[in-house]
C-alpha cells in the first residue's frame, strides 16, 4: 500500500529524487507547523522558559533512535553545517592526511579542500574501482591505503552520487585499534537504514532527519563520542558557552531561531513507527532492486555492486552510457515526462539514481523507465 496521500507532493510529478531534499509527511508537517505557531503566541514563553526542556526532549527521543546517549548528540540545520563544525575545528598540519574515497558528496570535497589549504594537510581520495566484487575487496583496498600520516579517516556511508552503503564498521573498527580519527557522513542513512551508532564505534557521524526519516527541512543531528568532545568548538560561542557546560548544552543556544523542525523530529519517528515502516522500506527496496536490474537492460551498463541488500536499500545509481549532455538527459525527463530524478556525476562518468520512498508505486517506476528508454534513445552518442 502506498502512502501518496499523507504527502504534499506535486501529483502530476513522477518524484523519485527523494534521496536530494526528502519529503515530509502531512501529520509531520502539521506538527512542525503547530510547532511554529506556538513560538508565535508567545515568544518569551517559548524561548525564553521553554527552549531547553523542549530540545533536550526532543534530542532524547532522536538519540535512543540511534541507540546513543543524549549528551552526545546535537541537532544541525544540515549535515554540511554538521560537518563544516568538524572539520574546522580539528587541529591539523602539514604532513597530516585526511583519507576518504572517490565517491564523496561534492560539497564535502569542496570543504576538505577549503581546510587543507588552510593548514597544510593533505586531503588524499582511495579509488573505488566499480563494478565492486565484494565487502571484503573494498575494505581490504581501503585499509592498505592507510599510511602513518593518516589521522582522519572521513566516509559516507550510503554515497551521494553512487548510492552505494560501504561496509564502514572494520574500517572504524582498524582506525580506532589504530588511534585514526573516524567521522562518517551518513547523510543518507538514518530513516533508511538501521543505525546503532554505539555499535558502529565511529567517533563523529552526522545524518540529515530531513532525508529518509522524513523529518521537516533544516533537521540533522551531530553525534560525537564522549572522548573526542573536547576535540570540536561549537560553530557559534552564545550562551550555552560556559565553563560548567557540556557538549550539548555548548551547542544548544545559537541566538534566537526556528527550532520547529528539530521539535518535529519525534513526530517524523512516530509517524514511521505507526505505518510499519520496517515493511516500507522492504517493499521500496524490491523497486529499486527491479529498476536496477530492468536499468540494466535499458542502459547497456554494469550494476555498481554485487545484487545484495547490504550494498542498497531504498536508492540506488546506475552509469549512464555517453550521452551527449547529461543536463539535457535530466531536463527532457522532467520536462517531456514529469519525471523528477537527478543525475549525479564523478569525474567524466555519469549517473541516474533513483530513490523510492512510501508515496511510490510501482506505476512511477514504469513511467521512469519508459521515459528513460524514450530520451536514451535520442541522446545516446
Amino acid at each position: 500500500m502506498s502512502l501518496r496521500d499523507d504527502f504534499l507532493l506535486d501529483p502530476d510529478v513522477t518524484f523519485l529524487n527523494h534521496g536530494s531534499f526528502g519529503a515530509c509527511p502531512r501529520p509531520v508537517f502539521e506538527t512542525y507547523q503547530r510547532w511554529q505557531l506556538e513560538s508565535e503566541r508567545q515568544p518569551v514563553e517559548f524561548y525564553g522558559r521553554r527552549y531547553d526542556g523542549l530540545i533536550d526532549e526532543a534530542r532524547a527521543i532522536l538519540a535512543a533512535y540511534v541507540n546513543v546517549s543524549a549528551s552526545t548528540l546535537i541537532f544541525q540545520p544540515n549535515a554540511t553545517v554538521a560537518m563544516n563544525m568538524v572539520a574546522r575545528s580539528l587541529t591539523l598540519q602539514v604532513g597530516d592526511e585526511i583519507l576518504t574515497t572517490d565517491h564523496e558528496y561534492g560539497a564535502m570535497d569542496l570543504m576538505w579542500n577549503f581546510i587543507t589549504k588552510k593548514t597544510g594537510a593533505t586531503y588524499r581520495a582511495v579509488p573505488v574501482p566499480t563494478p565492486i566484487k565484494s565487502a571484503e575487496q573494498w575494505v581490504q583496498g581501503f585499509l592498505d591505503a592507510i599510511t602513518p600520516q593518516t589521522k582522519v579517516i572521513f566516509l559516507s556511508h550510503i554515497t551521494s552520487p553512487t548510492a552505494i552503503t560501504f561496509p564502514i564498521e572494520p574500517v572504524v573498527r582498524t582506525a580506532r585499534e589504530r588511534g585514526i580519527l573516524t567521522i562518517v557522513d551518513g547523510a543518507h542513512a538514518v530513516g533508511q537504514i538501521p543505525l546503532d551508532l554505539t555499535a558502529l564505534g565511529a567517533d563523529i557521524y552526522t545524518s540529515n532527519c530531513h532525508k529518509w526519516l522524513c523529518a521537516p527541512k533544516g533537521t540533522a543531528f551531530l553525534y560525537v563520542r564522549e572522548e573526542v568532545q573536547p576535540l570540536l568548538d561549537p560553530l557559534v560561542i552564545s550562551w550555552g558557552y560556559v565553563p560548567s557546560s557540556d557538549f550539548a548544552f555548548q551547542n544548544q543556544w545559537q541566538g534566537t531561531r526556528d527550532i520547529a523542525a528539530y521539535l518535529s523530529v519525534p513526530a517524523a519517528i512516530e509517524y514511521q513507527r505507526a505505518n510499519d515502516w520496517d515493511a516500507v522500506r522492504a517493499r521500496c527496496h524490491a523497486l529499486a532492486k527491479e529498476t536496477r536490474a530492468r536499468l540494466v537492460q535499458i542502459l547497456g551498463t554494469q550494476a555498481l555492486t554485487p545484487d545484495d541488500d547490504n550494498w542498497y536499500q531504498q536508492m540506488i545509481a546506475l552509469p549512464l552510457p555517453p550521452i551527449k549532455d547529461p543536463l539535457v538527459f535530466k531536463r527532457r525527463l522532467y520536462d517531456e515526462f514529469r519525471v523528477e530524478i537527478p543525475i549525479s556525476s564523478r569525474g567524466t562518468q555519469h549517473y541516474i539514481r533513483a530513490s523510492y520512498q512510501a508515496y511510490n508505486t510501482p506505476d512511477d517506476m514504469e513511467r521512469l523507465l519508459a521515459a528513460v528508454e524514450n530520451v536514451l534513445g535520442e541522446e545516446r552518442l
